[in-house]
């Protein structure tokens, strides 16, 4: 039987579309208590203080979120995965530093005329 080395392994395992699992950026801050909370939550619009008051929703298990990770704030736009009815964050997403999201707003203007133009 021909051995497989590690790059072999590695490919084979980062095929996949879906990315969830356990290798996560960020790690879940909720509790079990708070999952059953979050899912009602997540039908309420995050921004008017419902639930996480820095979570936000975007439908289908996407959330924005303002986050902490090394004493440094981020904004935080991740794709959730439910694992035993807790939802979890994925390896889908993007971490923007406080300079960066600044950046993003700034494109704001720019992308609705692009987006107008285009669709």
């Amino acid at each position: 039987m021909p051995k497989h080395s590690k790059k072999d392994k590695d490919s084979s395992a980062s095929s996949s579309d879906s990315d969830s699992g356990p290798d996560d950026v960020v790690p879940a801050k909720k509790s079990k208590s708070d999952s059953k909370q979050s899912k009602s939550d997540s039908k309420k619009s995050k921004g008017d203080g419902g639930g996480d008051e820095n979570s936000w929703s975007l439908g289908k298990n996407r959330f924005i979120k303002l986050t902490e990770f090394k004493n440094t704030w981020y904004i935080d736009v991740r794709e959730f995965y439910n694992a035993d009815g807790d939802l979890k964050p994925g390896r889908k997403g993007i971490m923007l530093s406080m300079e960066q999201w600044q950046k993003v707003k700034g494109f704001m203007n720019e992308i609705d005329e692009a987006i107008k133009k285009n669709v």
